[in-house]
C-alpha cells in the first residue's frame, strides 16, 4: 500500500471470498485515506450483477468462482469509485465444496494500470488462479497476502 500512495494511485476492490477483509488490510496503512477509494462486498450474485456489472449469464453459466467473474469484479470497483487500480476476490473458502470448485480455488481480479513499476500498458484486466491450504479463515486471509504481493509485483 506505501508503494501506492508514493505513486498517488487509487485502489478500489471488489469482494466476495473476502467479505471486506482486503479493503480493511489496505486502510490500516497510514495513508491510505489518499489511496483507497471505495470498497463493494459482493457475496451474493445479484449484487455482483448490479454493483459490479459482472455479466448475469457468465454468473448463470459458469457460477462466481470462475476467472472472467474476478475481472469483471475488479474492472466494476474501478468504475464504480474512479479508481485506477480495482481488485476484487472470488473463490471457495470452505467448509465444502462450492459449485463444483474444491475449497482453496481463488481467483483474484486485478484491473488498472499494469506492467513493470506500475507503467502503463493500456489498462484492462486479468485474473490470477491461486490453490490454497488450510481452513476458511487459512484461505480468506491467505487472498488478502497473495493480492497484495500481486498489487506489488504489478503496480510498485
Amino acid at each position: 500500500m506505501h508503494g501506492l500512495i508514493s505513486r498517488g494511485l487509487t485502489v478500489a476492490t471488489a469482494e466476495s471470498l473476502t467479505a471486506g477483509l482486503l479493503a480493511a488490510t489496505l486502510a490500516e496503512v497510514p495513508g491510505a485515506s489518499g489511496t483507497l477509494q471505495g470498497g463493494i462486498i459482493a457475496y451474493q450474485n445479484h449484487v455482483k450483477t448490479s454493483l459490479l456489472d459482472v455479466d448475469a449469464d457468465l454468473l448463470a453459466r459458469h457460477g462466481a468462482v470462475h476467472p472472467e467473474v474476478a475481472r469483471q469484479m475488479a474492472e466494476g470497483a474501478r468504475r464504480a469509485t474512479g479508481a485506477e487500480v480495482g481488485l476484487a476476490t472470488t473463490g471457495v473458502a470452505g467448509p465444502e465444496p462450492h459449485q463444483g470448485r474444491p475449497v482453496g480455488t481463488v481467483y483474484v481480479g486485478l484491473a488498472g494500470l499494469g506492467g513493470p513499476a506500475g507503467q502503463a500498458r493500456g489498462g484492462g484486466a486479468e485474473a490470477v488462479l491461486l490453490r490454497l491450504d488450510g481452513g476458511r479463515e487459512a484461505i480468506r486471509r491467505a487472498t488478502v497476502l497473495r493480492t497484495l504481493q500481486e498489487v506489488l509485483d504489478r503496480w510498485v
